[in-house]
């Protein structure tokens, strides 16, 4: 047998490799403290599993249409206008299970083989793998620590030739926390406009923003795919409901993407997803204030180990940090690094390189856990440090 040169050249996640490895010193007894995957601890909002509950005692155990019930549908269209007084046809929405099939069906309709997309370095882990299964090629863009890992546009400019189709963003982003500006953001989508090219928005993480706004690309411009889902703002990790915005031009080949592949998302999920929409917003105040409390603790703590964090990440629910100093007693290597500070601190991490070249000997902390276990997390790498690094 010989495995295909496409899954054989995939890369692993790194985070869900620590994860796993943390998994198994539990079932050893041991105590981990997860501090590395971006999942919220928070359970869904009663609200949200009601209405799925409902959903099944009225029989909505079928297929939906391929793109999603028209309620849900008409729902994110109303939360845009809404968020961001953008006007969204429902009809131009594609609903799928979690924000990954949204991405491979969107790569799978705009790209062919050699095409390449402009993307930041560093940025989510998967983005690449997704590209690359497309046929394309990803560029990566290098952000600065100094510059709050936002693009310069400059930069995007000079690495554009007749190859590149589309430009990617993600803001708040995984793995910084931090958010493009609306400036940046308007000449990303001048560019594209000027270039013929499309602007992929990952907005994920919008809800989660604890200092200034968010912003859609669609306040920019309609040359633009949005992608995003419940699974972060309405703690539905499981639930794999996410959806894709896209120029009317692309819905009916992403529906025959969606027939063949998917056939359609989890009904009950979808009906659990309208609630979140229209009854969910108390419980996101309230877990959003929590996430606000654990970030500032976050940051107070590892600013007083002595870590230099030169922009404070304002959303999502991360915060990187440059441990370089103490990457390089490992060859530089932030995995080699973030599995002694599993094996010896007990706590999970996870590393730069995960998310690019540009942040090796980084390692990225996740605030998606309760205070008490941060305030443990942290004890165990002051510790850690004390003994491996003093």
């Amino acid at each position: 047998m010989s495995i295909s040169k496409r899954c054989s050249e995939m890369t692993p996640f790194l985070v869900m490799e620590v994860l796993e490895a943390a998994q198994a010193m539990e079932r050893a007894g041991e105590s981990v403290i997860h501090l590395e995957v971006g999942e919220p601890d928070f359970d869904t909002p009663d609200c949200v599993k009601q209405a799925s509950c409902r959903a099944l005692d009225k029989g909505h155990t079928h297929y939906t249409h391929s793109l999603g019930i028209i309620e849900l549908r008409e729902a994110i269209a109303e939360d845009y206008k809404k968020r961001y007084n953008v006007d969204v046809d429902p009809a131009n929405i594609a609903i799928t299970q979690g924000t990954s099939p949204a991405m491979l069906a969107l790569f799978s309709a705009i790209l062919e083989a050699g095409d390449k997309v402009i993307t930041s370095d560093p940025c989510y882990a998967c983005y690449d793998n997704f590209i690359t299964f497309a046929g394309a090629e990803p560029v990566k863009i290098p952000v600065s620590e100094d510059d709050s890992f936002q693009y310069r546009v400059s930069a995007i400019r000079e690495a554009l030739d007749e190859k590149v189709k589309a430009i990617l963003i993600n803001s708040p982003a995984n793995p910084t926390g931090t958010l493009l500006s609306a400036e940046r953001m308007q000449a990303i989508a001048d560019l594209a406009e000027e270039k013929n090219l499309w602007v992929v928005s990952d907005e994920i993480y919008h809800g989660l923003v604890y200092e200034g706004k968010e912003h859609s690309i669609l306040e920019f411009t309609d040359r633009a795919f949005v992608l995003n889902g419940f699974s972060k703002l309405y703690a539905m990790t499981g639930w794999r409901l996410g959806y894709l915005i896209a120029p009317p031009e692309f819905i009916r080949t992403l529906q025959i993407v969606c027939q063949n592949f998917f056939i359609s998302a989890n009904t009950m999920a979808q009906w659990g997803g309208v609630a979140a929409l229209k009854e969910a917003d108390a419980d996101v105040a309230r877990m959003k204030e929590i996430y606000n409390e654990r970030r500032v603790y976050m940051l107070e703590r590892l600013k007083g180990m002595g870590f230099v964090i030169k922009h404070d990440p304002t959303g999502a629910f991360y915060v990187l940090v440059n441990m370089r100093h103490l990457a390089a007693k490992f060859d530089g290597s932030s995995l080699k690094l973030a599995y002694h500070i599993l094996e010896n601190a007990k706590v999970g991490v996870t590393p730069g390189i995960d998310f690019g070249e540009g942040t090796e000997g980084f390692i990225r902390f996740s605030y998606a856990n309760s205070i008490e276990n941060i305030g443990e997390g942290m004890n165990r790498l002051e510790a850690y440090l004390k003994e491996f690094h003093g």
